[in-house]
């Protein structure tokens, strides 16, 4: 072989050589830059895993709160005796609500609507049953401020006869 061939197969490997070197290097680079990616990531995940959980915990929280609100705000007597002056699905309600707390306003009111609700039969009688409505309607809004105002005031059409004759619920 000629020097001239020698001396370029020589820097030909010696290219080679370095090719692979730097090549190596790059390598290592690129999987020591992958490490510290995939540590970050790790380190990332722990930190969403921890904020999810905070977050879920005072999700937990702010949903009893509002669950301990909703049970006292539905257990008040007065907002069991406003829901029962809603015909007969909200009396159906109240006397549910009332069943498993029961105060004193909330049965007061369950008991009037009841006797005005039985009452309001008879205002089906021509004539005589208009005048009735009439009167059982202003004794129903009147009723209904009461409770509003969370006061026990029986009605002017039998209240008092009402709590007496319904003092079961």
């Amino acid at each position: 072989m000629s020097d001239d061939n020698k001396n370029l197969s020589d820097d030909l490997d010696d290219m080679i050589g370095d090719a692979k070197e730097s090549a190596k290097r790059a390598g290592e680079k690129i999987s020591q830059k992958a490490s510290e990616l995939a540590d970050d990531a790790k380190e990332l995940g722990k930190e969403a895993k921890e904020k999810a959980s905070e977050f879920a915990s005072e999700a937990k929280e702010k949903a009893s709160e509002f669950a301990d609100e909703a049970k006292e705000i539905l257990s008040d007597g007065k907002n069991i005796g406003i829901i029962s002056h809603v015909y007969w699905i909200g009396w159906i309600i109240a006397v549910i609500m009332n069943n498993s707390n029961k105060t004193e306003l909330g049965s007061f009111y369950i008991r009037q609507n009841l006797g005005l609700f039985l009452l309001s039969f008879f205002a089906l009688i021509p004539f005589l049953g208009w005048v009735l409505g009439i009167a059982i309607i202003i004794a129903w809004i009147m009723s209904l401020i009461s409770s509003l105002s969370g006061e026990k005031k029986p009605t002017f059409l039998l209240g008092n006869q009402f709590q007496e004759w319904f003092k079961g619920l």
